[in-house]
């Protein structure tokens, strides 16, 4: 017996079923879409005229073996053209369900890739803390099933769900008006202990299956991530233990698979059980009355043929039951998803961002990614027109942190941070993204060519302007020497260029942007020296008439900056410009001496 918690579960899985169709309703039945609501009607019409002539297939097939029977007159004209009729009426049957079909494809598949595109957009949307808190497999893997989940929701509940009830109404008046009561009584008690078997044999199959699922988006997120991380791999020596990782992922998986398939079997046997016990106590009934004289031999033929009817999409029940529930929870998920707030979201009305020219200012600013941890603890400070300005400071100073809520990935919690005296809250996100390039620490790239790589800077560049931005960039010479030269395949994250091709195709694809402001993140931390001197004449190019903020681990790249702000524990400790910081003997001079140091030791 099902325990009270069970049974709360169930119910609010039913009312979550229930909200999830009335999400998808409007996609088929959406306002001044004249023509979507015309398809479905149409291809309602042909599923209604396929049901009645289904139904009425049988009749002429009792008739044509009655004549056959020589219950009739005119015996082989009789027999040849009920036949005839009976082939027809099956054709027109199909010839109807086909037609259905074909009209409401364009609505499905119109349904589909709106809902598929509203996941998309909604995805990108959302802040960056929810994108570092999900994993990528997992999240894709809710994509993909749910839409596929709203596929066969459209395909079964309105084309073999509802068929069926309809089906199932027509065969029991005809059986009522043709025969008597008790037929139809026992087809009614027969397909109620169906229902009730398939319904409860398939809500715990439901359970098993979602079990499943839970271990198959594991085991696919354990795959991807070792995938991604395929040279920290190999540097350790970890091709067993990630093998040993995913096979207990996969474990779990033909654990709940091999119950998910004995449930199943358990599921068809009584379901034939049931059927079958039915189909033969209606013909027992029907032989009973052939006996009697009541019935002819037709109508034995045709109890046969509507019993056959019933029980094949029947036998259908299970799986479509089990699958629509599953259809059900994917959608769900998905529209959870769709549920989720943006943490950062426009103001209503809010304007575009105008840079006129380039001044940034942060204004007693306090951040934490979490409430127990404050990163930035009220800081101030000015980057004037057209200035460089470089931050520095131990890690977890709150650096890279400042360039985040530049960028606005996050809201401030105290404070404001202004470009041209334009409070970031008050103006568009689109705008914002527009007026800041950013070079950041691993430049990431598609995996595509080096040219549409560099055009991703600006949508619409033509082949002149890409070009121009990679001798900016100074490396179009590099890309001149391959062989397919701009057309060449960088890769998945563009893992087939070195460190410093990757950063400088990132630094033209944000020349290519041509951003007012210009934020450095750590743009050089991860490449060699002999590398970085060469980025960093493409870098001091690139920021050539532009507000140029730069985050820096390495203070030998910085040490020609107009000012020079440390940051210590979330605070500005100092600042200045390189001579007058050395000249302190402050925190700056402190992690110069150490750099220079641990240089010169090397």
């Amino acid at each position: 017996m099902p325990t009270d918690s069970t049974a709360e579960i169930a119910r609010e899985e039913r009312r979550s079923g229930w909200r999830t169709i009335r999400r998808v309703g409007p996609y088929l039945w959406p306002e001044g879409q004249a023509w979507v609501k015309r398809r479905v009607v149409i291809a309602l019409g042909f599923l209604l005229l396929a049901k009645l002539i289904a139904v009425g297939t049988p009749i002429l097939y009792k008739r044509a073996v009655d004549s056959l029977s020589g219950e009739v007159p005119d015996l082989m004209l009789g027999a040849v053209g009920l036949t005839v009729a009976y082939g027809l009426a099956r054709l027109m049957n199909v010839g109807f369900q086909q037609l259905r079909d074909a009209v409401f494809a364009r609505v499905g598949q119109r349904a589909l890739r709106r809902l598929a595109l509203e996941t998309f957009t909604h995805i990108h949307r959302l802040s960056l803390r929810y994108h570092i808190t999900r994993k990528t497999g997992g999240l894709s893997r809710i994509i993909e099933r749910g839409v596929k989940g709203v596929e066969f929701l459209l395909r079964f509940l309105l084309f073999s769900v509802g068929p069926l009830i309809i089906e199932l109404l027509l065969v029991a008046g005809v059986l009522f008006v043709l025969f008597d009561v008790w037929y139809l009584a026992v087809v009614a008690v027969t397909i109620a202990l169906y229902v009730w078997f398939t319904f409860k044999v398939t809500e715990w199959r439901v359970r098993l299956r979602r079990t499943m699922n839970e271990q198959d988006t594991d085991a696919n997120q354990k795959a991807i991530d070792s995938l991604l991380n395929f040279e920290t791999v190999k540097y350790f020596g970890a091709e067993t233990r990630e093998a040993a990782r995913y096979d207990a992922a996969m474990r779990g998986y033909e654990a709940a698979a091999v119950k998910t398939n004995t449930s199943l079997a358990m599921l068809n046997f009584g379901q034939s059980l049931l059927i079958t016990s039915g189909l033969v106590i209606v013909m027992v009934m029907a032989a009973l009355g052939v006996q009697a004289g009541d019935l002819t031999v037709g109508d034995f033929v045709m109890v046969n043929a509507y019993m056959i009817q019933i029980t094949m999409p029947l036998n259908f029940l299970g799986t479509v039951y089990r699958e629509i529930r599953q259809s059900l929870v994917d959608m769900g998920q998905m529209f959870e998803l769709l549920d989720q707030k943006q943490d950062v979201t426009d103001t209503p009305g809010a304007p575009p961002i105008q840079v006129t020219g380039g001044v940034v200012e942060f204004d007693h600013v306090a951040f934490g990614y979490d409430e127990e941890r404050s990163i930035l603890k009220g800081v101030s400070l000015r980057v004037g027109a057209g200035q460089n300005v470089a931050l520095v400071g131990p890690s977890g100073s709150g650096k890279s942190t400042i360039g985040r809520l530049l960028f606005r990935f996050y809201d401030v919690q105290d404070g404001a941070i202004r470009i041209d005296g334009q409070d970031l809250r008050e103006v568009t996100q689109q705008s914002l993204h527009a007026a800041i390039g950013v070079v950041p620490q691993d430049t990431v790239l598609f995996n595509d060519t080096i040219r549409y790589n560099i055009a991703y800077g600006r949508d619409g560049a033509s082949e002149a302007e890409i070009v121009a931005a990679a001798q900016a960039a100074q490396i179009h010479a590099f890309i001149e020497s391959l062989p397919e030269g701009y057309d060449t395949q960088v890769g998945e994250r563009g893992l087939k260029l070195s460190g410093g091709e990757k950063q400088r195709v990132g630094i033209a694809r944000t020349l290519l942007k041509n951003p007012p402001i210009l934020l450095l993140d750590e743009a050089t931390s991860a490449l060699d020296t002999e590398t970085e001197a060469e980025i960093q004449t493409a870098l001091k190019r690139a920021g050539e008439g532009r507000t140029v903020i730069t985050i820096a681990h390495r203070l030998s790249t910085i040490a020609d900056a107009d000012r020079i702000v440390v940051l210590e524990k979330g605070e500005v400790v100092e600042q200045g410009t390189h001579e007058a910081l050395l000249a302190r003997g402050g925190r700056y001079a402190q992690l110069w001496a150490r750099q220079q140091a641990e240089r010169d030791a090397a």
